[in-house]
């Protein structure tokens, strides 16, 4: 007859333990989403939106550290002059950010 309540004891215990392990996994998941995800989407909808609202005169930086002036712009590319005559057109996903947004040495004291 022990035998018997110690096994029901056991089982009740056990389906205890996996309802908390199941919560613990959920909080993890949440806690991955509001720390890692969230910004990352953020993130991204900020860079489409500067990538949307590029126009003709400014000063950007592409993925390959190239600086220029965009010169033109349609859909899906841009036309960046670097220097003098020297125009390159590039995918709109290669500029990476505006110069300004660079803080400069003698600028953070």
């Amino acid at each position: 007859m022990t035998f018997l309540l110690q096994a029901q004891g056991a089982a009740a215990a056990q389906a205890q333990g996996s309802g908390s392990f199941w919560i613990m996994i959920l909080l993890v998941f949440v806690v991955m989403w509001l720390f890692m995800i969230r910004p990352q989407r953020k993130q991204q909808k900020e860079m489409e939106k500067f990538r949307n609202e590029l126009q003709k005169g400014d000063k950007v930086i592409t993925a390959g550290g190239i600086y220029g002036t965009i010169a033109d712009t349609d859909d899906r590319t841009v036309l960046l002059k670097i220097d003098g005559d020297v125009k390159i057109r590039v995918d709109k996903t290669a500029i990476q950010r505006d110069p300004s947004d660079t803080v400069k040495p003698e600028e953070k004291k």
